[in-house]
């Protein structure tokens, strides 16, 4: 008897391959955004799209507040059309950055959601400005 692991068939390789390098192309993890932090010279631009308030406890290092509910064209006309943003929330509880993933594609912007958030910052150890 199958476990329930294995009662839904995986998917064939090259249907995985397809699957996994589209999702890659939609999110990004933490310990990636710290290493290119690090390296000083970051190609994308990192918004923390929660409140200002939340912003002013605790956020990552290098981030901009820009919340989600600020985005639009006039705001972002003061970055380069070709800008990456990298957007994050609170955590994998919160849908902030999805709203803010959601505005900035509508707007003809390139982005990516950090998975985890701040909570995948902390899981990973990583620390906080």
């Amino acid at each position: 008897m199958p476990s329930k692991v294995t009662e839904t068939p995986a998917a064939p390789p090259a249907e995985a391959l397809q699957h996994f390098a589209r999702k890659l192309r939609f999110e990004t993890d933490c310990s990636d955004v710290w290493a290119a932090l690090q390296s000083g010279s970051p190609d994308f631009v990192l918004l923390d799209v929660r409140s200002p308030a939340l912003f002013a406890e605790s956020h990552v290092p290098g981030a901009i507040n820009l919340p989600h509910g600020k985005i639009n064209e006039r705001k972002m006309a003061e970055w380069p059309a070709e800008t990456l943003f990298v957007v994050y929330c609170a955590g994998p509880h919160c849908n902030g950055a999805d709203k803010a993933a959601f505005k900035l594609a509508g707007l003809g912007r390139k982005v990516k959601l950090m998975i985890g958030g701040l909570t995948g910052w902390a899981d990973e150890g990583l620390e906080f400005a």
